[in-house]
Protein backbone atom coordinates (compact mmCIF):
# COMPACT_ATOMS: atom_id res chain seq x y z
CA UNK A 1 0.00 0.00 0.00
CA UNK A 2 1.18 3.45 -0.73
CA UNK A 3 0.87 6.40 1.68
CA UNK A 4 1.12 9.82 0.71
CA UNK A 5 4.24 12.31 1.73
CA UNK A 6 4.09 15.78 3.11
CA UNK A 7 5.83 18.38 0.49
CA UNK A 8 8.94 19.38 1.41
CA UNK A 9 9.20 23.22 1.55
CA UNK A 10 12.39 23.40 -0.07
CA UNK A 11 13.52 20.69 -2.02
CA UNK A 12 17.55 20.05 -2.54
CA UNK A 13 17.25 19.60 -6.32
CA UNK A 14 15.77 23.54 -6.26
CA UNK A 15 18.66 24.72 -4.12
CA UNK A 16 20.70 23.10 -6.57
CA UNK A 17 19.57 24.65 -9.57
CA UNK A 18 20.78 27.88 -8.03
CA UNK A 19 24.70 26.21 -7.55
CA UNK A 20 26.87 27.04 -10.91
CA UNK A 21 27.03 23.99 -13.15
CA UNK A 22 30.44 23.19 -13.46
CA UNK A 23 32.44 23.64 -9.90
CA UNK A 24 35.29 20.87 -10.64
CA UNK A 25 37.52 21.70 -7.40
CA UNK A 26 35.36 21.67 -4.87
CA UNK A 27 32.81 18.74 -3.57
CA UNK A 28 29.80 18.14 -5.93
CA UNK A 29 26.87 20.10 -4.62
CA UNK A 30 24.84 17.50 -4.09
CA UNK A 31 27.51 14.67 -3.03
CA UNK A 32 27.21 15.98 0.88
CA UNK A 33 23.63 15.10 1.45
CA UNK A 34 24.03 11.18 0.27
CA UNK A 35 22.54 8.48 2.69
CA UNK A 36 25.26 7.83 5.37
CA UNK A 37 23.58 5.28 7.27
CA UNK A 38 23.60 2.18 5.41
CA UNK A 39 24.48 -1.00 7.03
CA UNK A 40 26.53 -4.21 5.71
CA UNK A 41 24.84 -7.02 6.58
CA UNK A 42 26.31 -10.61 5.17
CA UNK A 43 23.77 -13.59 3.60
CA UNK A 44 25.37 -16.23 2.36
CA UNK A 45 28.67 -15.13 1.88
CA UNK A 46 27.74 -11.53 0.49
CA UNK A 47 28.51 -8.60 2.09
CA UNK A 48 25.23 -6.22 1.72
CA UNK A 49 24.75 -2.57 2.29
CA UNK A 50 20.79 -2.24 3.23
CA UNK A 51 19.11 0.32 2.71
CA UNK A 52 21.59 0.38 -0.56
CA UNK A 53 22.86 4.36 -0.87
CA UNK A 54 22.68 3.81 -4.56
CA UNK A 55 19.33 3.88 -7.35
CA UNK A 56 20.03 0.71 -8.62
CA UNK A 57 22.01 -2.24 -8.23
CA UNK A 58 25.98 -1.90 -7.91
CA UNK A 59 28.81 -4.21 -7.12
CA UNK A 60 29.25 -2.65 -3.24
CA UNK A 61 25.03 -2.76 -2.29
CA UNK A 62 24.35 -6.65 -4.69
CA UNK A 63 27.24 -8.18 -4.88
CA UNK A 64 24.95 -11.23 -5.49
CA UNK A 65 23.78 -9.61 -8.28
CA UNK A 66 26.55 -7.79 -10.14
CA UNK A 67 30.35 -7.94 -10.28
CA UNK A 68 33.45 -6.20 -10.14
CA UNK A 69 33.67 -4.11 -12.82
CA UNK A 70 30.28 -4.23 -14.69
CA UNK A 71 27.81 -1.58 -14.70
CA UNK A 72 24.37 -3.59 -14.98
CA UNK A 73 24.71 -7.18 -14.17
CA UNK A 74 26.71 -9.36 -16.98
CA UNK A 75 27.53 -5.91 -19.11
CA UNK A 76 31.04 -4.51 -17.88
CA UNK A 77 31.61 -0.59 -17.82
CA UNK A 78 34.11 -1.09 -20.82
CA UNK A 79 31.17 -2.51 -22.73
CA UNK A 80 29.15 0.96 -22.40
CA UNK A 81 31.87 2.49 -23.28
CA UNK A 82 32.54 0.45 -26.79
CA UNK A 83 29.37 1.74 -27.04
CA UNK A 84 29.64 5.10 -27.15
CA UNK A 85 32.93 5.49 -28.47
CA UNK A 86 31.47 3.68 -32.07
CA UNK A 87 28.35 6.20 -31.87
CA UNK A 88 30.65 9.18 -31.54
CA UNK A 89 33.03 7.74 -34.13
CA UNK A 90 30.17 7.15 -36.69
CA UNK A 91 29.06 10.79 -36.08
CA UNK A 92 30.53 14.27 -37.75
CA UNK A 93 33.09 16.13 -35.47
CA UNK A 94 31.55 18.89 -33.62
CA UNK A 95 28.45 16.38 -33.21
CA UNK A 96 26.60 16.27 -29.96
CA UNK A 97 24.76 13.58 -28.47
CA UNK A 98 21.53 13.90 -26.16
CA UNK A 99 19.47 11.58 -24.97
CA UNK A 100 17.18 10.99 -22.33
CA UNK A 101 16.04 8.85 -19.77
CA UNK A 102 12.23 7.33 -19.30
CA UNK A 103 9.59 8.81 -16.93
CA UNK A 104 7.92 7.21 -14.24
CA UNK A 105 4.36 6.31 -15.67
CA UNK A 106 1.14 6.67 -13.53
CA UNK A 107 -2.02 4.60 -13.54
CA UNK A 108 -3.73 6.78 -11.50
CA UNK A 109 -3.12 9.56 -9.12
CA UNK A 110 0.29 9.07 -7.57
CA UNK A 111 0.10 5.39 -8.13
CA UNK A 112 2.89 4.48 -10.44
CA UNK A 113 4.09 1.40 -12.42
CA UNK A 114 7.23 0.23 -11.74
CA UNK A 115 10.13 1.82 -13.77
CA UNK A 116 11.69 0.57 -16.84
CA UNK A 117 14.41 2.79 -18.45
CA UNK A 118 14.10 4.35 -21.88
CA UNK A 119 16.22 1.39 -24.35
CA UNK A 120 18.22 3.82 -25.86
CA UNK A 121 19.35 5.05 -22.75
CA UNK A 122 19.95 2.29 -20.80
CA UNK A 123 22.02 1.29 -23.97
CA UNK A 124 24.47 4.32 -23.83
CA UNK A 125 24.70 4.29 -20.12
CA UNK A 126 23.65 0.87 -17.97
CA UNK A 127 21.59 3.93 -15.58
CA UNK A 128 18.76 2.87 -13.84
CA UNK A 129 17.18 6.12 -13.27
CA UNK A 130 14.12 8.35 -14.02
CA UNK A 131 14.40 12.42 -14.65
CA UNK A 132 18.13 11.58 -15.97
CA UNK A 133 20.12 12.91 -19.40
CA UNK A 134 23.45 12.16 -21.01
CA UNK A 135 24.89 14.33 -22.98
CA UNK A 136 27.89 13.63 -25.10
CA UNK A 137 30.29 15.75 -27.34
CA UNK A 138 32.43 14.42 -29.68
CA UNK A 139 36.08 15.64 -29.35
CA UNK A 140 38.72 13.64 -31.43
CA UNK A 141 41.65 14.63 -29.37
CA UNK A 142 40.53 13.18 -26.28
CA UNK A 143 41.47 10.05 -24.90
CA UNK A 144 37.72 8.32 -25.34
CA UNK A 145 37.13 10.52 -28.22
CA UNK A 146 33.80 12.15 -26.64
CA UNK A 147 33.15 14.28 -22.81
CA UNK A 148 30.25 12.65 -21.25
CA UNK A 149 27.58 14.43 -18.86
CA UNK A 150 25.12 12.62 -16.84
CA UNK A 151 22.28 14.88 -15.49
CA UNK A 152 20.68 12.77 -12.62
CA UNK A 153 18.01 14.30 -9.52
CA UNK A 154 20.74 13.71 -7.35
CA UNK A 155 20.35 12.56 -3.48
CA UNK A 156 17.47 13.97 -1.32
CA UNK A 157 17.71 12.80 2.00
CA UNK A 158 13.41 13.79 2.53
CA UNK A 159 12.61 12.15 -0.84
CA UNK A 160 14.80 9.19 -0.05
CA UNK A 161 12.59 8.86 3.50
CA UNK A 162 10.25 7.62 0.73
CA UNK A 163 11.38 6.38 -2.30
CA UNK A 164 14.95 5.15 -1.58
CA UNK A 165 18.21 6.36 -2.56
CA UNK A 166 19.46 7.86 -5.94
CA UNK A 167 22.98 7.42 -7.07
CA UNK A 168 25.42 10.56 -5.80
CA UNK A 169 27.28 12.59 -8.56
CA UNK A 170 30.60 11.41 -7.42
CA UNK A 171 29.00 7.32 -7.98
CA UNK A 172 27.54 8.56 -10.96
CA UNK A 173 31.12 9.34 -12.38
CA UNK A 174 32.85 6.93 -11.16
CA UNK A 175 30.62 3.63 -11.48
CA UNK A 176 29.19 4.86 -15.06
CA UNK A 177 32.05 6.57 -16.40
CA UNK A 178 30.99 10.50 -16.80
CA UNK A 179 33.17 13.07 -16.92
CA UNK A 180 30.99 15.02 -15.14
CA UNK A 181 27.62 14.22 -13.23
CA UNK A 182 25.16 17.45 -12.64
CA UNK A 183 22.24 17.72 -11.12
CA UNK A 184 19.31 17.96 -13.94
CA UNK A 185 18.68 21.32 -12.92
CA UNK A 186 22.01 22.15 -14.90
CA UNK A 187 20.81 20.73 -18.06
CA UNK A 188 19.68 23.90 -19.51
CA UNK A 189 23.05 25.80 -19.18
CA UNK A 190 25.27 22.90 -20.24
CA UNK A 191 22.87 22.19 -23.34
CA UNK A 192 23.13 26.06 -24.12
CA UNK A 193 26.89 26.05 -24.16
CA UNK A 194 27.39 23.21 -26.12
CA UNK A 195 24.75 23.19 -28.70
CA UNK A 196 25.95 26.21 -29.36
CA UNK A 197 29.04 25.13 -31.22
CA UNK A 198 27.99 21.87 -32.07
CA UNK A 199 27.90 21.36 -36.13
CA UNK A 200 25.02 18.63 -35.38
CA UNK A 201 22.92 18.02 -32.51
CA UNK A 202 21.42 14.16 -32.42
CA UNK A 203 18.32 13.62 -30.34
CA UNK A 204 15.45 11.75 -30.39
CA UNK A 205 12.87 13.26 -32.87
CA UNK A 206 9.16 12.15 -33.10
CA UNK A 207 7.54 10.64 -35.76
CA UNK A 208 10.43 9.12 -37.73
CA UNK A 209 8.16 5.59 -37.21
CA UNK A 210 4.98 5.57 -36.51
CA UNK A 211 5.48 3.06 -33.68
CA UNK A 212 8.62 4.41 -32.95
CA UNK A 213 9.38 4.89 -28.58
CA UNK A 214 11.88 7.35 -28.99
CA UNK A 215 11.55 10.43 -26.22
CA UNK A 216 10.54 13.33 -28.27
CA UNK A 217 11.63 17.12 -27.82
CA UNK A 218 8.85 17.64 -25.95
CA UNK A 219 10.57 15.24 -23.64
CA UNK A 220 13.17 17.12 -22.70
CA UNK A 221 11.75 20.08 -22.85
CA UNK A 222 10.38 19.64 -19.08
CA UNK A 223 13.70 20.47 -18.00
CA UNK A 224 13.97 23.31 -19.68
CA UNK A 225 11.89 25.95 -17.92
CA UNK A 226 12.00 29.40 -18.42
CA UNK A 227 12.82 29.85 -14.58
CA UNK A 228 16.35 29.39 -14.56
CA UNK A 229 17.01 31.67 -17.56
CA UNK A 230 16.28 34.45 -19.21
CA UNK A 231 13.65 34.14 -22.11
CA UNK A 232 16.44 35.00 -24.76
CA UNK A 233 18.36 32.06 -23.37
CA UNK A 234 15.51 29.70 -22.93
CA UNK A 235 14.59 30.36 -27.03
CA UNK A 236 17.65 29.94 -28.47
CA UNK A 237 18.13 26.58 -26.71
CA UNK A 238 15.12 25.45 -28.58
CA UNK A 239 16.45 26.90 -31.68
CA UNK A 240 19.65 24.95 -31.61
CA UNK A 241 17.50 21.63 -30.90
CA UNK A 242 14.61 22.30 -33.52
CA UNK A 243 16.73 24.11 -36.40
CA UNK A 244 18.68 21.95 -39.23
CA UNK A 245 21.63 20.75 -37.64
CA UNK A 246 19.14 18.65 -35.37
CA UNK A 247 19.60 15.43 -36.44
CA UNK A 248 17.89 11.55 -35.04
CA UNK A 249 18.99 9.78 -32.96
CA UNK A 250 17.69 6.56 -33.11
CA UNK A 251 18.82 4.90 -36.28
CA UNK A 252 22.72 5.56 -35.29
CA UNK A 253 22.12 3.73 -31.66
CA UNK A 254 19.39 1.54 -33.48
CA UNK A 255 22.68 0.61 -35.81
CA UNK A 256 24.57 -0.07 -32.73
CA UNK A 257 22.14 -2.13 -31.16
CA UNK A 258 21.61 -4.63 -34.20
CA UNK A 259 24.53 -6.65 -33.64
CA UNK A 260 24.56 -8.06 -30.27
CA UNK A 261 28.02 -8.17 -28.18
CA UNK A 262 29.32 -11.70 -26.50
CA UNK A 263 28.29 -9.88 -23.07
CA UNK A 264 24.76 -9.31 -24.81
CA UNK A 265 24.66 -12.87 -25.81
CA UNK A 266 25.20 -14.16 -22.70
CA UNK A 267 22.65 -11.93 -20.66
CA UNK A 268 20.07 -12.91 -23.65
CA UNK A 269 20.73 -16.46 -23.12
CA UNK A 270 20.02 -16.36 -19.26
CA UNK A 271 16.77 -14.64 -20.10
CA UNK A 272 16.00 -17.23 -22.48
CA UNK A 273 16.52 -20.11 -19.68
CA UNK A 274 14.93 -18.51 -17.30
CA UNK A 275 11.90 -17.94 -19.52
CA UNK A 276 12.72 -22.09 -21.25
CA UNK A 277 12.31 -23.90 -17.84
CA UNK A 278 8.98 -21.11 -17.09
CA UNK A 279 7.68 -22.91 -20.45
CA UNK A 280 8.58 -26.38 -19.27
CA UNK A 281 7.19 -26.24 -15.73
CA UNK A 282 4.10 -24.23 -17.01
CA UNK A 283 3.28 -27.38 -19.35
CA UNK A 284 3.36 -29.34 -15.91
CA UNK A 285 0.89 -27.22 -14.42
CA UNK A 286 -1.44 -26.95 -17.30
CA UNK A 287 -4.55 -29.45 -17.10
CA UNK A 288 -8.01 -29.30 -18.33
CA UNK A 289 -10.77 -27.32 -16.59
CA UNK A 290 -8.02 -24.76 -15.41
CA UNK A 291 -8.05 -20.68 -16.48
CA UNK A 292 -6.22 -19.63 -19.04
CA UNK A 293 -5.28 -16.43 -16.32
CA UNK A 294 -4.01 -19.23 -14.18
CA UNK A 295 -1.62 -20.34 -16.54
CA UNK A 296 -0.51 -16.95 -17.05
CA UNK A 297 0.28 -16.01 -13.88
CA UNK A 298 1.84 -19.70 -13.46
CA UNK A 299 4.68 -18.53 -16.18
CA UNK A 300 4.75 -14.66 -14.70
CA UNK A 301 5.68 -16.01 -11.26
CA UNK A 302 8.49 -18.98 -12.39
CA UNK A 303 10.25 -16.46 -13.91
CA UNK A 304 10.16 -13.87 -11.24
CA UNK A 305 11.40 -16.51 -9.12
CA UNK A 306 14.20 -16.93 -11.05
CA UNK A 307 15.00 -12.98 -11.20
CA UNK A 308 13.08 -11.64 -14.22
CA UNK A 309 12.66 -7.86 -13.33
CA UNK A 310 9.40 -7.61 -15.60
CA UNK A 311 7.50 -9.68 -18.39
CA UNK A 312 8.79 -8.79 -21.70
CA UNK A 313 5.21 -8.77 -23.24
CA UNK A 314 1.73 -9.35 -21.89
CA UNK A 315 1.75 -12.97 -22.41
CA UNK A 316 -0.68 -14.66 -24.67
CA UNK A 317 -2.24 -18.15 -23.13
CA UNK A 318 -4.74 -18.95 -25.59
CA UNK A 319 -6.62 -22.34 -25.27
CA UNK A 320 -8.03 -23.82 -28.27
CA UNK A 321 -9.90 -21.45 -31.22
CA UNK A 322 -8.74 -18.38 -29.00
CA UNK A 323 -5.32 -19.57 -30.68
CA UNK A 324 -6.77 -18.52 -34.07
CA UNK A 325 -6.00 -14.82 -32.33
CA UNK A 326 -2.50 -13.91 -32.94
CA UNK A 327 -2.32 -11.60 -30.04
CA UNK A 328 -4.84 -13.04 -27.71
CA UNK A 329 -4.25 -11.62 -23.95
CA UNK A 330 -7.45 -11.76 -22.43
CA UNK A 331 -6.27 -15.03 -21.39
CA UNK A 332 -9.67 -15.30 -19.66
CA UNK A 333 -11.88 -18.99 -20.15
CA UNK A 334 -11.22 -22.09 -19.16
CA UNK A 335 -9.03 -24.92 -21.15
CA UNK A 336 -11.21 -27.72 -22.10
CA UNK A 337 -9.76 -31.00 -22.36
CA UNK A 338 -8.51 -32.22 -26.06
CA UNK A 339 -7.46 -28.29 -26.48
CA UNK A 340 -4.19 -27.20 -27.87
CA UNK A 341 -2.58 -24.17 -25.70
CA UNK A 342 -0.05 -21.92 -27.57
CA UNK A 343 1.67 -19.96 -25.03
CA UNK A 344 3.55 -17.13 -26.16
CA UNK A 345 5.23 -15.71 -23.14
CA UNK A 346 8.71 -14.35 -22.01
CA UNK A 347 10.89 -12.17 -19.76
CA UNK A 348 13.02 -9.45 -19.01
CA UNK A 349 16.14 -10.09 -17.74
CA UNK A 350 19.06 -7.39 -16.55
CA UNK A 351 17.78 -5.38 -19.54
CA UNK A 352 17.24 -8.06 -22.50
CA UNK A 353 13.86 -9.08 -23.63
CA UNK A 354 12.93 -12.92 -24.28
CA UNK A 355 10.59 -14.51 -26.66
CA UNK A 356 9.25 -17.75 -26.60
CA UNK A 357 6.41 -19.44 -28.23
CA UNK A 358 5.41 -22.86 -27.30
CA UNK A 359 2.24 -24.95 -28.52
CA UNK A 360 0.67 -27.95 -26.39
CA UNK A 361 -1.85 -30.54 -25.55
CA UNK A 362 -4.07 -29.37 -22.50
CA UNK A 363 -4.23 -33.33 -21.09
CA UNK A 364 -0.63 -33.75 -22.06
CA UNK A 365 -1.42 -35.89 -25.31
CA UNK A 366 -1.34 -34.90 -29.18
CA UNK A 367 -4.11 -36.28 -30.94
CA UNK A 368 -3.07 -37.88 -34.89
CA UNK A 369 -4.63 -34.41 -35.91
CA UNK A 370 -2.90 -32.19 -33.47
CA UNK A 371 0.42 -33.89 -34.39
CA UNK A 372 0.00 -33.93 -37.98
CA UNK A 373 -0.36 -30.35 -38.18
CA UNK A 374 1.83 -29.55 -35.22
CA UNK A 375 4.69 -31.47 -37.12
CA UNK A 376 4.22 -29.57 -40.68
CA UNK A 377 4.83 -26.63 -38.45
CA UNK A 378 8.05 -27.68 -36.61
CA UNK A 379 9.23 -29.02 -39.79
CA UNK A 380 9.52 -25.26 -41.27
CA UNK A 381 10.72 -24.15 -38.21
CA UNK A 382 13.46 -26.12 -37.98
CA UNK A 383 14.70 -25.98 -41.73
CA UNK A 384 14.30 -21.98 -40.88
CA UNK A 385 16.63 -21.59 -38.13
CA UNK A 386 19.61 -23.87 -40.44
CA UNK A 387 19.16 -20.80 -42.75
CA UNK A 388 19.73 -17.92 -40.36
CA UNK A 389 23.56 -17.52 -41.04
CA UNK A 390 25.67 -14.75 -42.73
CA UNK A 391 27.21 -17.45 -45.31
CA UNK A 392 23.35 -18.18 -46.64
CA UNK A 393 22.72 -14.56 -46.91
CA UNK A 394 19.23 -14.28 -46.30
CA UNK A 395 16.64 -11.36 -45.23
CA UNK A 396 14.21 -11.57 -42.85
CA UNK A 397 11.77 -11.06 -46.04
CA UNK A 398 13.76 -13.76 -47.91
CA UNK A 399 12.86 -16.31 -44.44
CA UNK A 400 9.33 -15.55 -44.69
CA UNK A 401 9.10 -16.01 -48.26
CA UNK A 402 11.16 -19.62 -47.19
CA UNK A 403 8.91 -20.38 -44.73
CA UNK A 404 5.56 -19.38 -46.96
CA UNK A 405 7.03 -22.10 -49.40
CA UNK A 406 8.27 -24.73 -47.17
CA UNK A 407 4.62 -24.50 -44.96
CA UNK A 408 2.81 -24.64 -48.53
CA UNK A 409 4.70 -28.24 -49.22
CA UNK A 410 3.92 -29.09 -45.42
CA UNK A 411 0.35 -28.74 -45.45
CA UNK A 412 -0.59 -30.16 -48.82
CA UNK A 413 1.43 -33.39 -47.78
CA UNK A 414 -1.18 -33.77 -44.85
CA UNK A 415 -4.03 -32.76 -47.56
CA UNK A 416 -4.69 -29.19 -47.34
CA UNK A 417 -4.52 -28.87 -51.41
CA UNK A 418 -5.20 -25.56 -51.82
CA UNK A 419 -4.43 -24.09 -55.13
CA UNK A 420 -1.16 -22.56 -55.87
CA UNK A 421 -1.54 -19.06 -55.71
CA UNK A 422 -4.56 -18.47 -53.49
CA UNK A 423 -4.92 -16.37 -50.83
CA UNK A 424 -5.69 -19.54 -48.63
CA UNK A 425 -2.45 -19.04 -47.49
CA UNK A 426 -2.15 -15.70 -46.16
CA UNK A 427 -5.17 -16.79 -43.95
CA UNK A 428 -3.36 -19.57 -42.34
CA UNK A 429 -0.25 -17.86 -41.96
CA UNK A 430 -0.74 -14.18 -41.55
CA UNK A 431 2.39 -12.78 -39.99
CA UNK A 432 5.88 -12.54 -40.45
CA UNK A 433 8.44 -15.10 -39.71
CA UNK A 434 10.21 -13.25 -37.07
CA UNK A 435 11.67 -10.09 -36.32
CA UNK A 436 14.45 -8.73 -34.27
CA UNK A 437 14.73 -8.94 -30.22
CA UNK A 438 17.29 -7.41 -27.45
CA UNK A 439 16.66 -4.42 -25.22
CA UNK A 440 13.11 -3.85 -26.69
CA UNK A 441 10.92 -7.41 -27.89
CA UNK A 442 11.22 -5.67 -31.10
CA UNK A 443 14.81 -4.48 -31.61
CA UNK A 444 14.45 -1.82 -33.99
CA UNK A 445 11.29 -0.41 -35.68
CA UNK A 446 14.04 0.99 -37.97
CA UNK A 447 15.24 -2.98 -39.29
CA UNK A 448 15.78 -3.01 -42.72
CA UNK A 449 13.74 -6.50 -43.18
CA UNK A 450 15.31 -6.79 -47.25
CA UNK A 451 19.04 -6.44 -45.43
CA UNK A 452 20.69 -10.03 -45.15
CA UNK A 453 21.19 -10.22 -41.77
CA UNK A 454 24.47 -10.65 -39.68
CA UNK A 455 26.48 -12.79 -37.33
CA UNK A 456 25.48 -11.46 -34.18
CA UNK A 457 22.12 -10.17 -34.48
CA UNK A 458 19.41 -12.41 -32.69
CA UNK A 459 15.92 -12.76 -34.38
CA UNK A 460 12.75 -14.64 -33.97
CA UNK A 461 12.20 -17.64 -36.03
CA UNK A 462 8.31 -17.65 -35.11
CA UNK A 463 6.00 -19.81 -38.00
CA UNK A 464 2.72 -20.12 -37.27
CA UNK A 465 -0.67 -21.99 -38.80
CA UNK A 466 -4.48 -20.43 -37.63
CA UNK A 467 -7.38 -22.74 -39.40
CA UNK A 468 -10.61 -21.27 -39.14
CA UNK A 469 -13.63 -23.25 -39.75
CA UNK A 470 -14.33 -22.83 -43.26
CA UNK A 471 -15.08 -25.07 -45.34
CA UNK A 472 -11.89 -24.80 -48.08
CA UNK A 473 -9.98 -26.28 -45.35
CA UNK A 474 -9.62 -29.84 -43.98
CA UNK A 475 -12.23 -30.11 -41.23
CA UNK A 476 -10.22 -32.22 -38.54
CA UNK A 477 -7.84 -29.40 -38.20
CA UNK A 478 -10.82 -26.40 -37.65
CA UNK A 479 -9.98 -24.16 -34.85
CA UNK A 480 -6.38 -25.14 -34.11
CA UNK A 481 -3.46 -22.56 -33.82
CA UNK A 482 -0.21 -23.55 -33.63
CA UNK A 483 3.14 -21.08 -33.42
CA UNK A 484 6.42 -22.57 -32.57
CA UNK A 485 9.08 -19.57 -31.65
CA UNK A 486 12.85 -19.45 -30.71
CA UNK A 487 15.45 -17.03 -30.63
CA UNK A 488 17.99 -17.53 -32.77
CA UNK A 489 21.70 -15.97 -32.77
CA UNK A 490 22.62 -15.66 -36.28
CA UNK A 491 26.46 -17.13 -36.74
CA UNK A 492 28.78 -16.68 -39.67
CA UNK A 493 28.28 -20.81 -40.54
CA UNK A 494 25.90 -22.07 -38.30
CA UNK A 495 22.95 -20.27 -35.84
CA UNK A 496 22.44 -20.77 -32.12
CA UNK A 497 19.47 -21.35 -30.22
CA UNK A 498 18.81 -19.18 -27.52
CA UNK A 499 15.79 -20.81 -26.48
CA UNK A 500 17.16 -24.18 -26.61
CA UNK A 501 15.91 -25.57 -23.31
CA UNK A 502 12.32 -24.69 -23.86
CA UNK A 503 11.00 -28.27 -25.08
CA UNK A 504 9.06 -28.54 -28.78
CA UNK A 505 9.37 -32.04 -30.15
CA UNK A 506 6.64 -33.92 -29.55
CA UNK A 507 7.76 -36.65 -27.36
CA UNK A 508 9.59 -33.78 -25.06
CA UNK A 509 6.34 -31.99 -25.07
CA UNK A 510 4.46 -34.90 -24.12
CA UNK A 511 7.01 -36.03 -21.32
CA UNK A 512 7.02 -32.14 -20.09
CA UNK A 513 3.41 -32.42 -19.50
CA UNK A 514 2.64 -35.67 -18.06
CA UNK A 515 5.97 -35.59 -15.73
CA UNK A 516 7.69 -37.77 -17.64
CA UNK A 517 11.07 -36.10 -17.63
CA UNK A 518 10.93 -35.26 -13.84
CA UNK A 519 9.83 -31.76 -13.46
CA UNK A 520 7.90 -30.94 -11.19
CA UNK A 521 4.81 -27.50 -11.56
CA UNK A 522 7.41 -25.45 -9.58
Amino acid sequence: MLVRSLPPSHSLLARAALVPPRLRHSPHPLASHARTHATAVSVNGFSQLKPTRYGQPLPKSHPHLIRDHETTPGIKQSEYDRRRRELMKGLPDGSVVVCVAGQVKYMSGQIFYKFRQSSDFWYLTGFDEPDAALVLEKRPSSPRGYYMYIFSTGTDPMKEKWDGAKTAPDDVIKFFGADEAEPIAALPCVLKSVTAIASAVYIDVPNHSKRSRAVSPKTLLKYLTPGSMSRTEYDSILDSLSASKRKPLAPEIGRLRAVKSEAEQAVMRQAADISANAHNKTMRFTEPGISEHAVAAHFEYLCAREGSQRPAYVPVVASGPNALIIHYTSNNQLIADHEMVLIDAGCEYNGYASDITRTFPANGKFTPEQAALYTAVLEVQKHLITLCTEEADMSIMHLHRESSSKLRRELDRIGFNFPLGSGSLDTLYPHLVGHPVGIDLHESSLTNTNAPVKAGMVITIEPGVYVPPLPEFPKHFHNIGIRIEDEVVVGKKRPVVLSVNAPKEIADIEGSCQGALGLMPF
